[in-house]
């Protein structure tokens, strides 16, 4: 029998605004791991449900889709709460704390998003490292500085969360802020595979790349693996959830991945 997701509103902790996100429950009462699937860039939280759903409901696990201030658009009045700031990032961290505490304990949970939700997916796994029994970034921005450059199409919408381009030296910081590439140690202490096309022509596969490389000088002996695959901007979640599964039926703290 297919399951209905459930509108959640949920306080956040950190300014006590009602934020909404959505909750696929899996079948029956039996406890299962929880995947939190990030929307992208420019969407809100119903953007994954239709790709999620299918692998959640063959598996039967539970699916959190926590909508973090809304799209990192010039068009969301709420722009500069969202895009890695810390309000949207404790709102994923509220809406979790929810689910586990209120609607389905979990022994695993799983953090999952492509292209912006990459991004924020590596800036979770630095905010909170212990939460998450593995994150799977694809095709993530990791500078926000270095892709206002790259991709001048998003150029006005990276402003409109930013406060304006990078020019002043408050501003810079505020890039850094909301950069993955600034948390690099800290996303060591999280099990992450962090993954990038090498044709994505909306997010260098450098991104992917100068963060681990920017990890692994850190902390050599992080679990975090890189895959530059044979394709463009794209979030396998095929792939994501056969590790997610393969790592929830034997864990295994220093398997690696080959490709």
């Amino acid at each position: 029998m297919k399951t209905e997701c459930v509108e959640l509103m949920i306080s956040s902790t950190s300014d006590g605004s009602r934020e909404p996100s959505l909750f696929l429950p899996c079948a029956g009462n039996k406890p299962a791991p929880l995947v939190v699937a990030l929307h992208t860039w420019s969407a809100e939280r119903h953007n994954q449900v239709k790709d999620v759903t299918p692998f959640a409901e063959r598996l039967g696990w539970n699916v959190l889709f926590p909508e973090f201030r809304g799209p990192n658009l010039s068009g969301n009045p709420r722009a500069r709460e969202a895009c890695g700031s810390r309000l949207a990032m404790q709102d994923i961290v509220d809406a979790v704390d929810h689910v586990v505490a209120h609607l389905a304990p979990a022994g695993a949970v799983f953090l999952v998003g492509g292209s912006g939700g990459g991004h924020m997916a590596l800036m979770m796994a630095g905010y909170r490292p212990n939460i998450w029994t593995l994150v799977y970034a694809s095709c993530g921005i990791t500078d926000l500085a270095a892709w206002h450059g790259e991709n001048p199409a998003y150029a006005p919408h990276i402003e409109a969360c930013c406060g304006g381009p990078p020019d002043t030296p408050e501003r810079i910081a505020e890039y850094r802020q909301r950069s993955p590439i600034t948390y690099a140690e800290q996303i060591a202490k999280a099990r992450v595979v962090i993954e990038h096309g090498k044709d994505d022509r909306s997010v260098p596969y450098t991104h992917a790349l100068t963060l681990y490389n920017s990890i692994c000088a850190i902390v050599p002996a992080a679990r975090v693996h890189l895959d530059i695959f044979d394709g463009a901007h794209v979030l396998r979640l095929d792939h994501a959830f056969s590790i997610f599964e393969r790592e929830f039926s034997s864990p295994s703290p220093s398997a690696g991945l080959t490709g």
